[in-house]
């Protein structure tokens, strides 16, 4: 029987970004409207174009529980994602909605739509809405059209989960499990503090962790305020922001620098972000923290340049060394201060058990978070896998760089994002054996999915290719995940973000990811593993 369909979309909080994007939206919009008619069915757009804003998207929270008020909470509904959206908009609507939930995205790294679409999955998962999910780039293939006249006929859409494969405490040898409780039971019994510079980045309620679930790890919030991050870093001196950059500049990172604030690179940002640096270190210092994170955005985006560089440094072993404020100490010397991006707690509890496993195993601890940006084919021929673009704008370590910061380059944030510019730590990951990890909230628990995968190199005009397709400024994996094909990675995720590690080889990497599912366990986790088996070893 003919339906009729409604649809809405979820945007950016800020309009420079959905005035920009609007174009890619209207274009999936339209091509995701002619599949639906193509399989008997109509289409009514949930809000109109805002003429004034200059888009079509869905920009606040309140507009959002505006426009649930005119939908049937019984119709069938398709939330349409073609670029990166603020889940928080819709997502009270969404928990009340009774009618089947789809939720599409494009299949484009210029637009990332997918990123969005990963995100809002992960809110719904953690708010317990049930939806369904898929994601084509031109919305006329088989296997999309298949799936979406399944859900017009049911409601529903079935992924292979095939590659999913539950922890066994037998997937670990001895000596691992006892490390791994050995590890669980130290963080439980001396506890840890995760550093919130305010919670909720950019509406990702996917990355608030509830503190009854991080408390159960041994982990609490200290929760700071990014006013006073901002009031720390202006007391911070020119001398001592001075020596950040110069550091910096021994260590060989290439600023491309400019003149216009509005539009290039400047030296007064990157000492902004100097200052950022070293105050988020005190303040960490102040309060013992263990693992902080940033909100930045929205924030501080009008206030500081952004956080990114800050990010990075903080995430590496090899950065500049910061004091405390009387000089006479050293501020978490010889290591990282592991920092989660976007303030997301769930990479934040991530990072801080990486960081615990690997010191343990004699592994690199330089751990981030990415964002599952993109995968595309290698157009180099240099493999037939599949191969991830894993992208962030902040926080990679550059060590993870095959030189370091000889291999780190600073760009000016895209203004359209970020007014107050701001360097980036643009480089390629080396070539490696990489643990990747999510945590993330269903039904009340802690969960982890973790897999394994390789950092390869690709030619430097395929390089260039993917990063002209995605975000030029920023730093770049080329991520080939080990047994997850492209579709089964999608239909899993549960959120945006990805982490990573180094291992210094293949049996390293594997055992560091029993490890780490083994301690999550300890830590009343519900652990998975995709695409590998668990005795793999």
């Amino acid at each position: 029987m003919p339906q009729t369909i409604t649809l809405i979309a979820s945007g950016d909080l800020r309009d420079s970004a959905n005035q920009v994007c609007w174009e890619a939206q209207k274009d999936m919009e339209s091509r995701l409207v002619a599949a639906i008619e193509s399989l008997g069915h109509s289409v009514v757009r949930g809000h109109e174009f805002d003429e004034a804003r200059g888009h079509g998207f869905i920009r606040s929270q309140r507009q959002g529980m505006d426009v649930f008020r005119e939908i049937d909470p019984d119709a069938p509904l398709i939330v349409a994602e073609a670029v990166w959206q603020y889940s928080h908009h819709i997502l009270a609507g969404l928990t009340t909605h009774r009618g089947p939930i789809l939720t599409v995205a494009n299949w484009s790294g210029q637009w990332p739509g997918l990123v969005g679409l990963l995100n809002l999955n992960g809110s719904l998962t953690k708010a317990g809405v049930q939806y369904s999910s898929l994601w084509s780039k031109e919305f006329a293939d088989a296997v999309f059209l298949d799936k979406l006249k399944s859900w017009l006929d049911t409601g529903s859409v079935a992924h292979e989960m095939s590659h999913v494969t539950p922890y066994e405490i037998t997937s670990c040898d001895a000596s691992t499990r006892a490390l791994a409780l050995q590890i669980a039971e130290t963080l439980q019994r001396e506890k840890a503090i995760l550093g919130v510079f305010d919670e909720g980045c950019m509406g990702m309620f996917n990355a608030i962790i509830p503190d009854h679930l991080l408390h159960a790890t041994g982990v609490f919030k200290e929760r700071l305020s990014q006013s006073a991050l901002y009031f720390e870093s202006q007391q911070v001196s020119d001398e001592e922001a001075q020596a950040v950059r110069d550091w910096l500049d021994q260590a060989g990172m290439k600023f491309h620098t400019g003149p216009n604030h509005e539009t290039d690179l400047t030296d007064a940002q990157i000492l902004g972000q100097c200052r950022v640096y070293i105050a988020a270190m005190r303040i960490a210092d102040d309060f013992g923290c263990d693992a902080i994170g940033i909100q930045y955005q929205q924030g501080l985006k009008d206030l500081l340049p952004a956080s990114d560089l800050v990010e990075g440094m903080l995430n590496d072993s090899v950065r500049p060394p910061v004091f405390s404020r009387d000089g006479s100490r050293e501020l978490y010397a010889g290591g990282p201060l592991t920092h989660f991006n976007e303030v997301d707690e769930c990479a934040g509890l991530d990072g801080l058990i990486t960081n615990r496993v690997h010191s343990a195993l004699g592994q690199p601890v330089e751990n981030t978070l990415h964002d599952l940006r993109w995968s595309d084919r290698d157009a180099s021929g240099t493999t037939d896998e599949e191969v991830w673009v894993l992208e962030i704008s902040g926080a990679v370590p550059a060590s993870h760089f095959e030189n370091g910061w000889a291999d780190a380059e600073g760009f000016r944030q895209p203004p359209m994002y970020f007014p107050s510019g701001g360097s980036t730590i643009r480089g390629i990951s080396k070539p490696g054996e990489v643990v990747w990890s999510r945590i993330f909230v269903e039904d009340d628990r802690l969960h982890m999915d973790l897999g394994r995968a390789t950092s390869i190199e690709l030619p430097a005009e395929e390089t260039q290719r993917r990063w002209d397709a995605t975000t030029p400024q920023w730093p770049i994996m080329h991520a080939v995940l080990h047994g997850v094909s492209r579709d089964e990675m999608m239909a899993r995720r549960k959120a945006n973000h990805i982490q990573v590690a180094y291992a210094n080889s293949a049996d390293e990497a594997d055992l560091a990811m029993r490890a780490k599912a083994s301690v999550a366990n300890q830590l009343g986790m519900v652990v998975n593993y995709c695409g590998v088996r668990p005795d793999a070893h």
